[in-house]
């Protein structure tokens, strides 16, 4: 079963997972101000994207340029897959299409644990993603 078709119900279930609602986790980390050159990019790209209303155009045109400027600035430590299959396990029903990867690794041959981040880029509802999401880190 590819990584869109679960539900969270389903994955709660089916890897004995908790599911918490709670905000907050991340207050502690310092904001990042982005380039001048990203500002510019999202400035012209975001409400392109809105326009054409796709979640391909999302992706290319707003979650693309971010990704690339989290690399740079992280000093290209990680690699960065964009549009990619992720098989881990079929028989578990890990496997199918990722909007991005994000791995601890300098090389961009091939994905190589381990994988750190995976994000979906959807269109207007975020918890439409929330299991597909959750089951592709299941399997990273």
């Amino acid at each position: 079963m590819p990584y869109s078709k679960f539900t969270l119900a389903e994955l709660k279930q089916k890897f004995n997972i908790n599911l918490t609602g709670s905000e907050g986790k991340f207050n502690n980390i310092p904001e990042v101000a982005p380039k001048e050159l990203l500002q510019e990019i999202l400035k012209e790209n975001v409400s392109l994207a809105v326009a054409i209303g796709s979640e391909k155009a999302r992706s290319e045109l707003i979650v693309s340029p971010i990704l690339v400027e989290v690399r740079k600035y992280l000093n290209k430590q990680i690699s960065l897959f964009s549009g990619i299959d992720f098989n881990v396990d079929v028989e578990l029903g890990l496997n199918g299409f990722c909007d991005f990867i994000i791995s601890n690794s300098t090389q961009q041959f091939f994905i190589e644990s381990p994988v750190i981040a995976l994000v979906e880029a959807k269109n207007d509802n975020l918890k439409s993603g929330l299991a597909q999401c959750l089951a592709e880190t299941i399997a990273a």
